[in-house]
């Protein structure tokens, strides 16, 4: 990482190695910056009180190499981040207004995209999270992710199972609550339908009728005028004189027909008169007929009217013509089945209903008895590890009990509360000495033990966590002596399979590490500076002295320091040569 004006911090590297880094420096140089820039590339939240006095922004760059599989670097690629070299660049801006900018494989990428890869990058444990440790909630996500795929499995299952019954009682709810507004608007549907139903009407049955009146009502006119164009094609029979259309064109007809063949255009005349005359005898015969036909009954027009009045009742109610009014009936016939199917769709709700809660109940069991088990194993490694934190009489277990409940599901025999998560309530429970009673942590140790309780649990939970980094922050404070020696063995063994990164206080802790950096700060009288530098060799030596003692160049000091430095080194050599001594037994 690189870090820039950020708290204390002008500019620094801070090189991690593979295995177990170890971060110290005196009160108030900046070690908590180290944590803190982490968190931020990290997605963490932008606080503008971290950029230094007089910055415009407080910048941080970190280098990340993971395998090219990895979760984190599939997620990456996929925001269109690229890689150099293998490893994935990522940057965050906090200006000094607040305003916050997260960079991603050279994109710029939202901030909640960098906390969606923090989850299979790093896992941060520090103080504040020993504090979220002390809540049930989080022990029992503790004890799920140490279980794994024991757990994992029916709690997606019940998971699944418990939103589905959300749904269906919310359904239910609604369905019962709306019984009366179903109710009146069923009836309402159910009386215009039977209003239709009652007038039985036809497609375009309203345009049919109106042309039909339109014609009744003037069926005196029409009579008079069809028989007078009658008379003006084909006669009077009672004016013998009169003369007709079709009489006049007759004539002109075989005029024509007479001298046709002296030309041909004169023959095609007559062709065209004689189909005037075909025309005009149709056309006469037809008005004829229409006259002759021709229903002027008062009484079928009162009927017609009394029907298109009834239409138009329908018409003012259930659309603008009667199409509409048809569509309507169709859409309301097929809502009203849907209303009166309610009774049998709460029917089926309450019968999915019971079917849910008793699937619950089942994997509700399931998942109670897959953290009983883990929660042996889980206790059972986190007292192994109080033994070897120099609490050997100290024994660890986890309580998971269950509150009853009328309304809830039956589990183990007794009818208890359920959520989301199962039934389980969990809490870790400690017996600090024999003969003590087991008590939540939090009440059952003191200052110390807690902290080396808490670390314990770190421990094992970082082991079954999947990523490949951890950070410990200042999880050793409260410990001293031999406990702070074992602490250091313990994370030097989880470097062994993950990359491990500790701010401490404690030379003990700090002895065990791969590589120590050191965050040094400088006062020039007007800006302060930290740096961060590695420790090697004598640098080394004097670093673990004033850790010590306060004082870098004690004899004593020194002594003690390079006798860390050599024990550390032998612990180091024994677990190699039990990590090879248990690979060749395995081949």
């Amino acid at each position: 990482m690189r870090i820039r004006s950020l708290g204390v911090i002008d500019d620094a590297v801070v090189e991690l190695s593979p295995g177990f880094t170890a971060v110290t420096g005196e009160t108030g140089a900046g070690k908590t910056m180290v944590v803190t820039s982490l968190g931020l590339l990290l997605g963490g939240r932008a606080d503008p009180g971290l950029v230094r006095i007089g910055s415009k922004a407080a910048v941080v760059e970190g280098r990340i190499t993971v395998p090219g599989d990895a979760a984190a670097i599939v997620r990456a690629e996929e925001a269109g981040a690229e890689l150099d070299d293998g490893a994935l660049l990522i940057s965050r801006t906090v200006s000094a207004e607040g305003r916050s900018r997260a960079h991603l494989g050279g994109r710029t990428v939202p901030v909640g995209l960098l906390a969606e890869l923090a989850d299979d990058l790093v896992a941060v444990h520090g103080q504040t999270d020993q504090q979220g440790l002390l809540k049930a909630a989080r022990q029992r996500q503790a004890l799920d992710r140490y279980a794994g795929e024991a757990v994992a499995a029916p709690l997606e299952k019940y998971g699944a199972a418990y939103r589905r019954l959300r749904a269906v009682a919310a359904e239910l709810d609604e369905l019962t609550a709306r019984a009366r507004e179903r109710a009146q608007e069923a009836d309402l549907l159910r009386f215009g339908l039977e209003e239709i139903a009652a007038a039985e009407p036809r497609p375009d049955e309203d345009i049919e009728l109106a042309a039909e009146a339109e014609r009744l009502g003037h069926a005196e006119a029409l009579a008079s005028a069809a028989t007078a164009a009658h008379q003006g094609l084909a006669g009077n029979p009672e004016d013998p004189e009169s003369v007709d259309a079709s009489t006049l064109v007759g004539g002109a007809h075989r005029a024509l027909e007479a001298v046709r063949g002296h030309d041909p255009a004169l023959a095609a005349l007559a062709d065209r008169l004689g189909e005037i005359g075909i025309l005009l005898s149709d056309v006469a015969g037809e008005l004829a007929g229409y006259a002759d036909d021709l229903d002027a009954d008062p009484l079928r027009l009162a009927a017609v009217e009394e029907r298109r009045a009834a239409l138009a009742q329908l018409t003012r109610k259930y659309g603008e013509d009667i199409a509409r009014v048809l569509v309507w009936s169709e859409r309301s016939a097929a809502r009203l089945a849907e209303l009166d199917g309610d009774d049998d769709r709460i029917g089926e709700l309450t019968a999915e209903h019971d079917g849910l809660r008793s699937e619950l109940s089942g994997l509700a069991q399931a998942l109670t008895d897959a953290r009983r088990e883990a929660a042996q194993r889980f206790a059972d490694a986190v007292t192994a590890e109080l033994a070897e934190l120099a609490m050997p009489h100290a024994r660890v277990s986890i309580d998971i009990r269950q509150t009853e409940d009328a309304d809830g599901i039956e589990v183990d025999g007794r009818t208890v509360a359920f959520g989301p998560t199962g039934v389980d309530e969990v809490e870790l429970l400690l017996v600090p000495h024999p003969g003590a009673q087991p008590r939540p942590i939090a009440k059952g140790a003191s200052g110390g033990e807690l902290s080396r309780v808490m670390l314990a649990v770190e421990v094992v939970f970082a082991g079954s966590d999947p990523v490949p980094t951890y950070l410990f922050d200042e999880v050793d404070s409260g410990v001293g002596g031999k406990a702070a020696v074992e602490v250091g063995r313990r994370l030097a063994r989880l470097a062994k399979s993950a990359q491990v990164v500790v701010v401490t206080h404690l030379p003990q802790v700090a002895a065990f590490a791969d590589r120590h950096l050191v965050v040094e700060k400088t006062n020039d009288g007007s800006v302060t500076r930290s740096g961060v530098k590695a420790m090697e060799g004598e640098d080394r030596v004097r670093e673990l002295s004033r850790m010590l003692a306060g004082q870098e160049d004690s004899e004593l000091a020194r002594a003690h320091a390079e006798e860390l430095l050599e024990a550390a080194r032998a612990a180091a050599d024994r677990m190699a040569a039990d990590r090879l001594a248990g690979e060749a037994a395995r081949r």
